[in-house]
């Protein structure tokens, strides 16, 4: 199997491109970024200067992946119509922004539908991604990555049937993906700590979805139990999914190639990102697949 693509979530205190700096001291190959503030609806205009500096050092630095996380702020499930077209303009510009770093994914959070129903909710978020499509003609190879969710109050998107029906919906359906969080699978009620749970997770997987929609995976070990509904990131091990859930994962020939990135609690020092990383190189049966700069002394 090919060598892993591991990695962080990384601040982008001092420009996008700073990201791959923090990545790289720390020798993860892959890296999770917002590209403005995930706070604020709109940010500044894209910085051409960091793009060429982003372009690079991403090889230069070794970091072979990255992702970028939409705004949370961002709800195409509503049934209000001025935050459903607020939500719209504001992924679109997510994808742009995406596509002129060249980053090739931007997880979404699919939504809420707050009282209007799941198929309500489902068919919104459909039509929403039509529209940010249809604005976006030129960032085609920018995909949109729906993220499986804990299932938190009226949240859309803790079973995969969601996911699908959003996906058949869109008239791209190419410009659209999964990616799959392991502390809201395991809320959502997917076993995945134990090797029969994991097994009929990834059946309902591929049955809904495909196994090839997945472009990349969250690393988060959950606070709450299994089927709780509760959103809790914890550090690798230290959860109620702990590390048998994650060794299944890493050494699933299945995933060669997906990145695989944590979003655990952590300090400006990076301290937890290497401690939750090596965590992770421990349980990888081939050590010839940890990336290189993982690979202990």
């Amino acid at each position: 199997m090919s060598t892993l693509l591991l990695g962080a979530h990384m601040s982008i205190a001092g420009g996008v491109s700073q990201a791959l700096d923090r990545a790289s001291s720390i020798g993860s190959n892959a890296v999770q970024i917002f590209t403005k503030n995930n706070r604020q609806w709109q940010g500044p205009p894209v910085d051409e200067v960091d793009v060429v500096r982003w372009q690079q050092e991403m090889p230069a630095q070794a970091v072979d992946y990255a992702v970028s996380h939409a705004s949370y702020l961002i709800n195409l499930a509503t049934p209000k119509d001025p935050l459903w077209q607020k939500s719209i303009a504001a992924h679109a510009d997510e994808i742009r922004r995406a596509h002129a770093y060249g980053v090739p994914h931007v997880v979404l959070h699919p939504g809420a539908h707050t009282g209007s129903g799941e198929e309500a909710g489902i068919g919104r978020i459909a039509a929403g991604l039509n529209q940010v499509h249809a604005a976006t003609p030129a960032c085609t190879d920018t995909l949109t990555l729906l993220e499986l969710m804990a299932g938190q109050g009226t949240t859309i998107g803790y079973c995969f049937s969601h996911l699908r029906q959003i996906i058949e919906q869109v008239e791209a359906p190419a410009r659209v993906g999964v990616c799959v969080d392991t502390c809201h699978a395991f809320a959502a009620g997917y076993d995945l700590a134990q090797a029969a749970g994991y097994e009929a997770m990834m059946e309902e997987l591929d049955k809904e979805i495909g196994l090839a929609t997945v472009k990349c995976w969250h690393f988060n070990d959950s606070k709450g139990a299994l089927g709780s509904r509760v959103d809790r990131h914890v550090h690798i091990g230290q959860g109620a999914i702990g590390n048998e859930g994650f060794r299944l994962i890493l050494n699933d020939s299945r995933w060669a190639g997906i990145a695989m990135l944590l979003e655990t609690p952590k300090d400006d020092d990076l301290k937890d990102d290497v401690l939750n990383l090596a965590r992770l190189c421990e349980l990888v049966a081939d050590p010839e697949r940890i990336p290189p700069g993982l690979r202990q002394a």
